[in-house]
């Protein structure tokens, strides 16, 4: 019985965790249609309240509304006259002091992890951490900064060391490039060890001569 009680457990524990994220996920764009609505609904007049009400209460229609509008932007945004707006856009929200450095940072981010020729993530390495005796799986996220290099007097290289199981957590840090071990396993081949607590070994591919650290 307790051999079959954790077959079940292995089926169903990742198919209720994928329903939950993305359950988790719907109610989360859901939510932003309903405060949209509200805010509709305040400076709406009486005899349109009323009716707003009913139409914000349809079960999934804020889901479909809020992916509507992120394609028709997606639409505009690839455009010549989209990119114009999006260019004042940008533009008018550089201008406002605090808006502006969270801004920035946040859209420099995105278009570095979502953009086709993005450098994220590209490698996966051995790091000492969190002492010289132990090895952590990292990912290299970019080369360090010239100023970096020059007051180091080296050669960096910026990693993200995600934590476990949550691989969304995690520390940056800028570690010499000598010191580091490029892994022939892919990112994703990565991330499911780091994820399983190295429980689920990445695929046998063949390996190459690292460069040991020094």
């Amino acid at each position: 019985m307790k051999k079959y009680f954790i077959a079940g457990i292995l089926v169903w524990i990742p198919m209720a965790v994928t329903v939950w994220v993305i359950t988790w996920g719907l109610g989360v764009i859901d939510q932003i249609f309903g405060w949209v609505m509200s805010a509709i609904i305040t400076v709406s007049p009486g005899q349109f309240s009323g009716e707003l009400r009913h139409f914000r209460e349809i079960p999934g229609l804020g889901i479909l509304i809020v992916l509507a509008v992120i394609g028709f932007t997606g639409v505009l945004a690839i455009n010549f006259a989209g990119q114009w707006w999006l260019k004042l856009w940008d533009r008018t929200v550089t201008r406002i002091p605090i808006v502006r450095s969270i801004y920035s940072s946040v859209k420099q981010v995105s278009s570095t992890l979502f953009s086709g020729n993005n450098q994220a993530f590209r490698k996966a390495l051995l790091i000492r951490y969190p002492h010289l005796e132990s090895w952590v799986i990292a990912f290299q996220t970019g080369t360090a900064a010239p100023e970096v290099n020059t007051k180091l007097g080296g050669e960096y290289v910026n990693v993200f060391l995600p934590t476990t199981p949550n691989p969304t957590s995690g520390f940056f840090m800028i570690v010499p490039r000598a010191n580091v071990i490029e892994l022939d396993m892919s990112v994703q081949e990565a991330l499911k060890h780091i994820v399983s607590m190295g429980s689920v070994a990445p695929r046998i591919v063949q390996p190459k001569t690292p460069n040991q650290p020094h």
